[in-house]
């Protein structure tokens, strides 16, 4: 399973591509929000830093106006991938931006249905969210797995992306579902790297390393 930083912070993105294990970005228009800066500089430097897919969302309603905004976004970067959210005006801009050669990620997927929606109107990707529905009382894994058996058993290019990821269990299990890509904030990515027993061998080995150095001096001394 590939993994995605959705965020738009500079910083963040450039720690996260050093780690080398970033395969592309995922923004929206909260994240931007966060970042100071023109829209398309953002997105240019977001480029520059991960050489994968990098979704940039428009927020035009009308299917018209959607692929005027695709095709403008789309033109900032050739890894700019258009996120358009599911609905009937996003399944037609989707088929037209398409017909292009312009990537959509379906955004906001939360049924099996919609995404089969979303991968038959062209859509190269559709993102299952599974925190929202955490949110609610429901489960988002549920509806991943019925995304991913429903697409295994068809013939779609389209990739689903995991989500809304608030924890690393999320990643843990969408991997395990078969899910393609996980796309996650950068502090998931911070707490997969902790346990309590990495650290306490790490202390171990560099105590024990610093005994042998000392006896190594003294010695030496002698």
């Amino acid at each position: 399973m590939k993994l995605y930083a959705d965020t738009a912070d500079l910083n963040d993105l450039e720690t996260l591509a050093a780690w080398g294990v970033l395969s592309g970005v995922t923004t929206n228009p909260t994240l931007l929000n966060k970042v100071e800066g023109e829209e398309e500089d953002i997105y240019r430097k977001v480029c520059g830093l991960v050489d994968g897919p990098v979704s940039a969302e428009v927020v035009a309603e009308a299917r018209g106006e959607m692929v005027s905004e695709g095709r403008r976004l789309a033109a900032i970067h050739p890894n700019i991938v258009i996120k358009l959210p599911m609905g009937a005006e996003s399944l037609a801009a989707t088929n037209t931006l398409a017909s292009e050669g312009i990537r959509v990620n379906m955004t906001l997927c939360f049924t099996a249905p919609q995404a089969i929606l979303s991968a038959s109107a062209g859509a190269a990707f559709v993102s299952p969210f599974l925190g929202r529905f955490d949110d609610i009382g429901q489960s988002g894994l549920t509806a991943l797995k019925e995304i991913v058996e429903a697409f295994a058993m068809a013939d779609y290019d389209t990739e689903v992306l995991a989500a809304s990821i608030r924890h690393p269990i999320h990643v843990v299990e969408a991997a395990r579902m078969g899910a393609d890509i996980a796309t996650i904030p950068p502090k998931v990515f911070y707490q997969m790297l902790q346990h309590p027993l990495t650290a306490a061998g790490i202390e171990t080995f560099t105590a024990d390393s610093q005994a042998r150095g000392a006896r190594g001096s003294t010695e030496v001394s002698r």
